[in-house]
């Protein structure tokens, strides 16, 4: 069963995000994960949540989320990506992956 993660993301240092980008995307293609959704127009339908960017990752299953959060690459891109931006992530199940 697919798997998302969705993150709220707010970029701290808009040059070390696109370096991010660049190499989390690699990463990201080697254990199956795709971009959904990376920072289109948010237009709240109901409620509170404003999300400053949207970032949706979905994955084939919980196991390849987490063999991507545990890759020693996605380690060292720690200090870069917490230069870069501040995040809420969530991981989230059950989405058919059709």
């Amino acid at each position: 069963m697919a798997v998302c993660l969705i993150g709220d993301v707010t970029v701290k240092d808009p040059a070390a995000y696109e370096q991010y980008r660049e190499e989390a995307g690699d990463l990201i293609s080697r254990h199956r994960g795709e971009y959904v959704v990376r920072g289109g127009e948010v237009e709240v339908v109901t409620g509170d949540w404003r999300p400053n960017r949207l970032i949706i990752l979905r994955f084939p299953d919980k196991a390849a989320v987490r063999a991507y959060l545990a890759d020693p690459v996605f380690q060292q891109l720690g200090e870069l990506r917490q230069r870069a931006i501040q995040s809420q992530i969530v991981m989230v199940e059950g989405i058919d992956s059709a």
